[in-house]
């Protein structure tokens, strides 16, 4: 289909963008093939009329994990015995993979036209996206990692990740992951929020450098970028001197951090939605041990200021919402947004660029998508309100454009004590 968006105004995901008004936006299936002044003739195109709102790059999320809904816990689950449930026959492998294709379109109703899968069930992303870009099912278009790796009693292991013992087991599995079809590799080279077992101990080194390289160093090999769960200083400085390409969450920045970024090139993607619960939340309302909400305020702390810090720096900058854990769900990529102006201090326009085009760059998408330009693809969002003016325009749409397909007035069904809980943190 070829389609003209008329009397809207453009937000053209650019650092600096300013609202542009009396501009048609031309499509022609997937791309973008021209934008010019209104009062320029449109025959053959399908107008679709703005009527004064405003138009802009669809929302690009760097880092979730597809099995889980973000759904509150009162108790956490064993994730290991859970896959392996799902796992355990065709049925309920079918019913795993009806509600990864649920999530995903939840992710596309609610603006996210990108995303950016780290840690899933064997190979479901890659399933996933591959029916997604047949037109089988409705969702956005996914970078997938599929299974993660791991080592003996590291973050997810046995469950979204691989169990690497050594050096040559990190290598192959590396390998059994590329062949799987995957756009990425996930390393976990710490350990989490729930898996530290007393105070101060969040992000424990669980991976050693020697296989950090082993596994960077083939997947490079591979062609495939290497993205890193990391939330201590410890474990930010073994990534990068071994080769990660993006560290996922991050942590209390020193000048040491800050110069490996720089040397190296890598790039950060802060994760606020996961860690803000654990932090923020009262205790009576999250459900966590004192142990978990202090050592959460210790990982949202390193957070914020490791992605002050490297925006400081010029260090490249990245957004995702972790979706999986409590509270996290796959359609409030907006609140990401919302956090990272908050308690990072950012601009809204700033907040909408990093989502938006920064994301797409960071990706290796930056000649695709991200942006409203001419040859990009048609992947947009409208809004009634400015989200340069509040951010919370972005929690309605009232369309959704993916790879050219229009979605007008999407909804997605949302969880009322998610919403109602961080709503108080807007």
């Amino acid at each position: 289909m070829k389609y003209a968006y008329t009397n809207g105004i453009i937000l053209d995901g650019s650092k600096d963008m300013k609202p542009k008004k009396d501009f048609i936006i031309l499509t022609n299936g997937e791309k973008i093939e021209n934008i010019v002044p209104k009062g320029t003739d449109i025959s053959g195109y399908e107008e679709i009329d703005l009527q004064g709102q405003y138009i802009m790059p669809g929302l690009i999320n760097m880092h979730i994990h597809l099995p889980s809904s973000g759904k509150p816990v009162k108790k956490q689950k064993d994730a290991t015995k859970m896959v392996k449930l799902v796992t355990s026959n065709n049925l309920l492998r079918k019913v795993l993979q009806s509600m990864c294709e649920g999530f995903v379109k939840s992710e596309l109703l609610s603006g996210c036209t990108t995303v950016r899968t780290v840690g899933g069930v064997e190979n479901y992303d890659a399933i996933i996206r591959d029916r997604v870009n047949k037109g089988e099912i409705i969702g956005p278009r996914i970078l997938a990692g599929n299974m993660a790796v791991s080592v003996p009693e590291g973050h997810m292991a046995g469950s979204l990740a691989y169990i690497a013992n050594n050096e040559e087991e990190a290598r192959n599995y590396v390998k059994e992951i590329a062949d799987s079809d995957a756009d990425l590799i996930k390393l976990m080279i710490t350990g989490g929020v729930l898996d530290a077992k007393v105070k101060g101990e969040p992000g424990e080194l669980k991976m050693q450098p020697e296989v950090v390289k082993a596994s960077c160093d083939e997947a490079h090999k591979l062609g495939l970028k290497v993205a890193a769960h990391v939330e201590s200083p410890e474990g930010v400085k073994v990534a990068l001197a071994n080769g990660v390409d993006t560290i996922e969450h991050g942590a209390m920045p020193d000048d040491e951090m800050i110069n490996l970024f720089k040397e190296t090139g890598s790039c950060l993607v802060a994760t606020l939605s996961p860690a803000l619960p654990f932090a923020l939340f009262d205790r009576s309302i999250s459900n966590v041990t004192e142990v978990e909400h202090y050592n959460g305020k210790v990982v949202f702390d390193g957070i914020v200021e490791c992605a002050k810090t490297c925006l400081k720096e010029g260090i490249p900058v990245g957004l995702g919402t972790d979706t999986g854990c409590p509270y996290s769900t796959h359609y409030n990529m907006w609140r990401e947004l919302n956090f990272f102006h908050k308690f990072c201090g950012v601009s809204n326009a700033f907040a909408l660029y990093t989502a938006t085009k920064q994301n797409a760059e960071i990706a290796g998408l930056g000649d695709v998508t991200g942006s409203i330009e001419v040859g990009k693809c048609a992947d947009f969002i409208a809004t009634k309100e400015n989200p340069l003016d509040n951010l919370e325009a972005l929690r309605n749409l009232t369309m959704v454009v993916s790879r050219g397909k229009v979605i007008r007035n999407p909804k997605v069904k949302k969880m009322k004590k998610v919403e109602t809980e961080l709503d108080k943190f807007l």
